[in-house]
């Protein structure tokens, strides 16, 4: 959960810090767009580590695969609460992207082939939503003072403790040998065969848009509320209750999933989280939209783990980290190019556009999640 918290902590700091980024010396007269290319170079490093993830993991094997990748991520940290120039802040959040992917390949497929995977899995991403929780809530008050990057600071020294965790618990050991299993042999080119898979792609598709509409609200809600709802410096504190929300629907709607399947249970959960939407969009009241924001983040919450629970089923185990490292690196690419997006719209249409996008990639969801065919077993 250490390594969820870290990531939730950095992606919960980007939304009460848009504003005060926007005002920085360092960052003169930026707008909306400009403040969204945060979000581009995130997109990048996922990218950079979609394309590189399979042969490095064959060649240095998950424990140290995740040593690096946290290393990575402290290093963008602590360039980051620097405050430096504009251009060398937007690469840190590329080198810090490219780290979070690498990392997310791993620990999503150890825990996934764990026995009980799919609770576990729940747990894994909510230490996800805790740190994105907890991370508005100082975020909220750093914004307000001269040292608002002191927030990077923070998550260094907590991905100090994360690296040091990996050290001591996995002991740069590779995943076949702390889960015992036998190491396959190379059957060829691993990205072929995984992208011939046509589930990879659906899935990471789904993945897209889902980690879009997740960093979008949580990164965009913020300034929606301010600029369109009048609300004052306290509304920082409605993106901690929507990541609140997301942590406690992975912990707590656990039951709910057992018993209507992934498959059902998402139409519900998607169904619900629409009608929300257009009380934001519709009803101008700041305490309406925060109740109802903060649901959307219970019932978003466990997307990502159910879906990762499925990869086990549905993928050969040789190849399930590349797929599972594919997905992952491919759909958090959403958390760049749609926040992207809604901030470019908004540059040019105002902040009313966040409603509308959002409606928008629920029903994309909808969409796509018609079209996964969860019954389909992994081939031997």
């Amino acid at each position: 959960m250490s390594n969820g918290y870290v990531v939730g902590w950095s992606d919960g700091s980007t939304g009460p810090l848009i504003l005060p980024l926007s005002l920085s010396h360092t960052i003169p007269q930026i707008g909306y767009a400009v403040v969204s290319l945060l979000f581009i170079a995130s997109f990048i490093g996922f990218a950079g580590a979609a394309l590189v993830t399979v042969p490095i993991t064959d060649w240095l094997g998950f424990g140290k695969v995740a040593v690096l990748g946290s290393g990575l991520q402290i290093i963008a940290f602590a360039i980051e609460a620097g405050a430096p120039p504009w251009p060398v802040f937007v690469i840190a959040y590329a080198l810090n992207g490219f780290g979070v992917a690498m990392m997310g390949a791993q620990t999503n497929a150890l825990v996934a082939s764990l026995p009980g995977g799919n609770w576990k899995l729940q747990l894994l991403h909510a230490g996800y939503g805790i740190g994105a929780f907890a991370s508005p809530l100082a975020a909220t008050q750093l914004a307000q003072m001269p040292h608002w990057s002191f927030q990077y600071l923070i998550a260094a020294c907590l991905g100090v403790i994360e690296i040091t965790l990996f050290c001591l618990v996995f002991r740069f050991k590779t995943q076949a040998e702390l889960l015992g299993t036998p190491v396959h042999p190379d059957g060829g080119n691993k990205y072929r065969q995984i992208l011939r898979i046509r589930n990879v792609h659906l899935l990471s598709f789904f993945i897209l848009v889902y980690v879009g509409l997740e960093v979008s609200i949580g990164g965009w809600i913020v300034t929606y509320l301010v600029q369109l709802r009048g609300a004052g410096p306290s509304a920082g504190y409605v993106s901690s209750g929507f990541w609140g929300g997301l942590a406690l629907g992975r912990l707590t709607l656990i039951w709910v999933n057992e018993k209507f399947g992934a498959k059902r249970v998402i139409f519900i959960y998607l169904g619900i989280a629409l009608a929300l939407e257009f009380v934001c969009w519709f009803v101008p009241s700041v305490v309406g939209d925060a109740i109802a924001i903060s649901v959307i983040g219970l019932l978003l919450g466990p997307f990502y783990p159910l879906i990762m629970g499925q990869t086990q089923k549905m993928f050969p185990a040789w190849l399930l980290t590349g797929c599972i490292g594919w997905i992952a690196s491919f759909g958090q690419a959403g958390s760049a190019v749609f926040p992207f997006l809604t901030g470019t719209l908004a540059q040019k249409y105002g902040i009313k556009v966040l409603q509308p996008v959002l409606v928008a990639m629920i029903l994309a969801e909808g969409g796509i999640w018609a079209f996964i065919p969860l019954g389909e077993r992994r081939p031997e």
